[in-house]
């Protein structure tokens, strides 16, 4: 008996240590919803057991009920050449996405030790998100599209038990000229790392060489240290694997004091199988960050091996091949089921869209969802990444030409850390 658990231990042990290094959670279940709005419901203490259970994602609007007074909008749409304000009604799918919505979690990090970093990240919350932990703030993000993260590591309990998440979401009347969904229409997600560690979206990797015979890659990667420690004190190993598993390069690299904490690896690989629509060929770059022998940290980025190239008056180029866009402006919604992000219903889009002969995607008219971005790199789908529908000129009373002055860099920051490794990404939209 004692062999038979030394035994289990033995095969248990490596997948525990390595599941302490990085864990990262969907908060998915447990959810308590209200269309009520009161500053105390961002409290621990506040009562909601009477408040509707529901998962992420979810949209509150899609429920319904249908109305023509949902969405009157009194405006002239000057691209169908009016000239004089009238009443509309139907442009946003008469839901009532309009108003304000509660979501609360109540949740244990038993991953969270003295040390340890946890980071909530948002794929996407509509819209205006105060983001609270245990009654405190931990982040404010107005554009409903965008992916967004904060630092809660000060704002947990010390035990990591019995924490309360709150997000309050406000939808403003003539936001939108589309339907928009409303609420946690998006993933959630809970990141628990090492002191020292790899930030959200830390990567960046380019081929910046890209032949039939061998492609150049090169991988930065920046690392988040602790106070009292330097960056010579890590190195990283990288591997790259094949769309088959195998290894096909590495590199190991110590940190000097002249790098600004972002190790900078160069990889050569040979014969490399390049990203197309008709072969989506996906790579994969692991990262181990070690300080002297333990390992601090490990982190996985998704790539293809492919080349892009405008040449005026001749056109776009993938791979050296003249390429003809053949592409569709596409909304989020997911029809019957709104604006959450059902991946089974990308995928669904997407196999639709190649089968009528696409193969490019232009988000129009917001940040996509990176359960869009991940299908397209997997199912062969070229993506013209939009950001958003408004600079300072306003198309609606209460559209993004309200923040941005003070929001744009900050979403633009955003968009392009999250998307740019992923190879169906070919242009980026403003």
């Amino acid at each position: 008996m004692i062999k038979r658990i030394a035994l289990l231990t033995l095969l248990v042990a490596p997948l525990w240590l390595s599941a302490q290094v990085r864990t990262e959670k969907l908060l998915e279940k447990g959810w308590k919803f209200t269309r009520e709005d009161n500053p105390e419901f961002k409290t621990s203490q506040f009562d909601d057991t009477k408040w509707q259970s529901v998962c992420i994602p979810h949209d509150w609007a899609i429920y319904g009920p249908f109305s023509i007074n949902n969405d009157k909008q009194n405006t002239a749409i000057v691209q169908d050449g009016q000239k004089e304000a009238m009443e509309h009604a139907g442009r946003t799918g008469g839901l009532p996405f309009v108003g304000t919505g509660w979501y609360r979690l109540r949740f244990d990090v038993p991953e969270y030790t003295n040390g340890k970093k946890c980071t909530l990240v948002f794929d996407g919350a509509m819209s205006h998100a105060r983001v609270y932990i245990n009654g405190k703030e931990a982040c404010f993000w107005p554009f409903g599209y965008n992916s967004f993260h904060c630092n809660v590591t000060s704002l947990l309990n010390k035990d990591g038990k019995n924490n309360t998440l709150a997000v309050r979401l406000e939808n403003r009347p003539q936001s939108s000229r589309w339907y928009p969904g409303a609420g946690l229409y998006r993933n959630v997600h809970l990141v628990i790392n090492e002191d020292a560690h790899i930030p959200t979206w830390g990567t960046q990797l380019t081929t910046p060489v890209v032949k039939k015979d061998f492609a150049r890659v090169n991988l930065k990667t920046r690392l988040d240290i602790p106070s009292g420690k330097a960056f010579t004190d890590y190195r990283i190993v990288t591997e790259l694997k094949a769309p088959d598993g195998k290894v096909v390069a590495s590199d190991e690299q110590q940190g000097t004091k002249y790098d600004e904490k972002i190790f900078n690896q160069h990889f050569v690989v040979d014969n490399p199988a390049l990203w197309s629509p008709d072969s989506p060929a996906l790579y994969s770059a692991v990262s181990k960050v070690y300080e002297g022998n333990t390992l601090k940290d490990e982190y996985t980025t998704p790539f293809g091996i492919r080349s892009i190239e405008i040449i005026p008056n001749k056109g776009f180029y993938l791979n050296g091949e003249r390429t003809t866009f053949k592409g569709v402006c596409n909304h989020h919604d997911l029809g019957p089921l709104g604006g959450i992000a059902n991946e089974a219903g990308i995928r669904r889009q997407i196999r639709i869209l190649k089968d009528m002969g696409c193969n490019a995607i232009r988000t129009s008219h917001n940040m996509p969802a990176p359960e869009l971005i991940r299908a397209c790199d997997e199912m062969g789908m070229m993506i013209m990444s939009e950001s958003f529908d408004e600079w300072k000129a306003a198309k609606l009373q209460n559209g993004y030409h309200k923040i941005f002055d003070e929001w744009a860099e900050k979403d633009l920051v955003n968009l392009i850390h999250q998307f740019r490794n992923n190879p169906s990404v070919v242009m980026w939209c403003i």
